[in-house]
């Protein structure tokens, strides 16, 4: 057979596979998803904060409202967080000087609080994101085409995986 009808031999992962992911999780982690928050935050905002608004912007209804127990469940399980921290974190984002949420009762239950955002909100989370994007821009323009298409895909197997196995 020549070199350009042979067939290709399937690619197999190394047995060490899962060790060296793990090696690559904590710097991913840590070196560059802490540096991108920390882009997004604006020297302003928590990273609780931040979480808060991106669940609104990402899971909330129509980009702008969401129950507040679903921001606590979400959230309980990114982080290691009380009810009450949550709750402290929302009141801070609703007060002056931020302004950038509302809390209301809902209209299905009193017990429940709708968070909203304001109109200074949606403009924090509009800059939050062009921070997080100029931050990842700065390292995805040291890639080629093929490197950005594969980490995109390989992010989304990875969401959905987590997703799958949660």
């Amino acid at each position: 057979m020549s070199k350009t009808t042979q067939k290709k031999r399937p690619v197999r992962a190394p047995a060490d596979a899962a060790t060296r992911f793990l090696e690559f999780y904590y710097p991913i982690h840590y070196k560059a998803g802490m540096r991108v928050e920390d882009a997004m935050r604006g020297g302003r905002l928590g990273r609780h904060q931040v979480a808060i608004l991106w669940l609104i912007h990402s899971e909330g209804v129509d980009g702008q409202l969401m129950n507040r127990k679903d921001i606590e469940r979400h959230l309980g399980a990114w982080f290691d967080i009380s009810g009450a921290a949550i709750t402290k974190a929302i009141r801070s984002m609703a007060s002056a000087p931020l302004n950038l949420l509302t809390l209301e009762e809902s209209a299905h239950s009193g017990r429940e609080k709708v968070v909203t955002l304001t109109r200074s909100g949606e403009t924090f989370v509009t800059g939050m994101i062009g921070r997080g994007d100029a931050f990842i821009q700065r390292i995805i323009e040291t890639m080629s085409d093929e490197e950005i298409t594969q980490g995109l895909h390989f992010f989304q197997r990875i969401s959905d995986i987590v997703d799958e196995l949660a």
